[in-house]
């Protein structure tokens, strides 16, 4: 930790939420500022990368700056900004972050910065690079955002604000069916959008303000209980969409198979945990009652996502089942965020924790997964399984050792296995159902925790199918197609994503260390 003073953390933090919108602007101007290139397309994609970069280490400052030596600091808001905008609402633009919203802020500026590090040597295919720079750019401002504000409305405006971006990157710059994926994200996520909005409204009519920090202090005492359980239900019905949640997550699949790599890694690493966030950050605290009611159904659905969603990747890793790759992570997603879902339906410190580290742990693999099958469709031109494992012949192993050797850590990273990221935030989960918050039905979330146990049995049998067919197999025979292997701005981009998933499996107190004293807050009353 380092030691700076609250104003220049307030600066910080209003840089990392406002600097890329800036940087999105000037990215559209004819030329960017100050740099030079050998063409228009290179300065605006070195443009990019320069941005994201200062937005991450202003990040990385504000991390080292964050207090947490002194429990009741770590417990409050720190780098917060309260500035009036609307009086008539009483809507405020208020910034701030704590032990929860501190991790994802930092992880969204790094996959940012690693997807335009990447897009700068691996542009994908499409319309100018200005668009697709801007477009970067807002949504990590509107992902930033959505983690930094305080207040019930300027939440809602972040979590829309990246959904305009992203559509245009899966429209744009993404493959097949591209279009038919934009506009079925689009329509998921607004008309939840829609019903989200109706139970903000509600709970800022109801208890006289919008902010975040003295709704969750109140903890739920101004809400009667019947408000609470309509606005649980109308706001869960929003976050779950964006989670995604079993059943409305079927927009997802087709997303991530569409977009581009980029998109797809963004929209794994930082979106998904949007959904999640609004429910540890707006739900349990501000409508406890509420919240307690669908507490049980909350978890219900998770665990059906969870074996769902690994019984879709064992159909697809399946031989002659012409399954996708990326679909296949993508339906992994539906699987790991139900335990970070069940973690947080334990209402107890420890789910909730393992929900967080979860969220993270997810972020950091997902993101690596489909960097590498994105470059493995570079190198193969498909990211069909039969494909790649029986015509292409992939066999990873002894074509591109590197490539096969990262593809193997992180699908066992993705299986959970000790030691990695992966493993801690899935354990938390299911130690926090062995015993949930009191009133809750302890025999109902014994079974939750035994079905999604059998749903980690589920995922290392659908992870170990995938490796085995594409980086195992026969010598290549001469004459073979050769494969390239990892690419030095490939090695750029992915070693921070290994490294940290071996750094949070090997030492969970960094991050449970920030998320504990918040968590224990949140759900003890509120946030000072």
């Amino acid at each position: 930790m380092i030691d700076i003073s609250e104003s220049v953390m307030q600066i910080l933090l209003a840089l990392i939420v406002v600097g890329p919108l800036i940087g999105a602007a000037a990215a559209l101007l004819p030329a960017p500022p100050g740099l030079k290139g050998k063409s228009p397309e290179q300065a605006v994609l070195r443009h990019g990368v320069i941005v994201t970069g200062v937005v991450l280490i202003a990040a990385i400052v504000l991390a080292l700056g964050f207090d947490h030596d002194t429990p009741a600091k770590a417990q409050r808001m720190q780098a917060t900004t309260d500035i009036s905008w609307i009086p008539a609402l009483d809507v405020r633009i208020h910034l701030g972050i704590d032990g929860i919203s501190l991790p994802l802020l930092v992880l969204t500026a790094l996959l940012t910065f690693l997807c335009a590090l990447y897009s700068y040597f691996k542009m994908p295919a499409g319309p100018t690079p200005k668009a697709f720079v801007a477009l970067l750019l807002v949504l990590e401002s509107g992902t930033l955002a959505t983690f930094a504000v305080l207040d019930l409305l300027l939440f809602f405006l972040a979590f829309e604000m990246v959904l305009i971006p992203m559509y245009f990157l899966i429209a744009q710059w993404g493959g097949a069916q591209r279009q038919a994926a934009a506009w079925k994200f689009i329509l998921f996520t607004l008309l939840g959008s829609v019903v989200m909005l109706l139970g903000l409204l509600l709970i800022g009519i109801k208890a006289g303000t919008f902010d975040m920090v003295a709704l969750a202090t109140d903890n739920g005492r101004s809400l009667s209980a019947s408000v609470q359980v309509i606005a649980v239900l109308a706001i869960g019905i929003g976050l779950a969409v964006k989670t995604p949640m079993w059943p409305l997550h079927s927009w997802l699949p087709d997303a991530h198979t569409a977009a581009p790599t980029v998109g797809s890694v963004l929209l794994a690493g930082v979106l998904l945990k949007m959904g999640t966030y609004g429910f540890v950050r707006i739900l349990l605290p501000i409508a406890p009652d509420g919240m307690h009611t669908f507490a049980p159904y909350l978890a219900a659905f998770a665990v059906v996502g969870i074996i769902y969603g690994s019984l879709a990747c064992l159909a697809l890793a399946k031989r002659g089942a012409k399954g996708d790759l990326k679909r296949l992570i993508a339906y992994s997603s539906v699987g790991h965020m139900g335990f970070v879902l069940l973690g947080i339906a334990t209402m107890t410190p420890t789910g909730v924790n393992g929900a967080l580290f979860a969220n993270i742990a997810h972020g950091l693999i997902t993101g690596l997964l489909f960097f590498l099958v994105g470059a493995l469709k570079d190198r193969t031109g498909t990211t069909d399984l039969d494909t790649l494992a029986e015509e292409t012949g992939a066999a990873l192993y002894g074509k591109a050792p590197r490539l096969g050797g990262l593809l193997a850590f992180a699908a066992v990273a993705s299986l959970g296995l000790p030691g990695l990221a992966g493993f801690w935030g899935e354990m938390l989960a299911l130690f926090g159902a062995f015993k949930p918050a009191a009133d809750l039905s302890r025999p109902a979330y014994l079974t939750f925790m035994a079905i999604a146990a059998f749903g980690t049995l589920l995922t290392a049998a659908y992870m170990l199918a995938v490796v085995r067919r594409v980086c195992m197999g026969e010598t290549p025979r001469q004459g073979a197609p050769k494969l390239a292997d990892v690419q030095s701005y490939e090695f750029a981009a992915w070693t921070p994503l290994v490294a940290l998933t071996v750094v949070a499996g090997l030492w969970p107190k960094a991050l449970l260390g920030l998320t504990d004293p918040a968590v224990q807050q949140l759900l003890a009353g509120g946030t000072r």
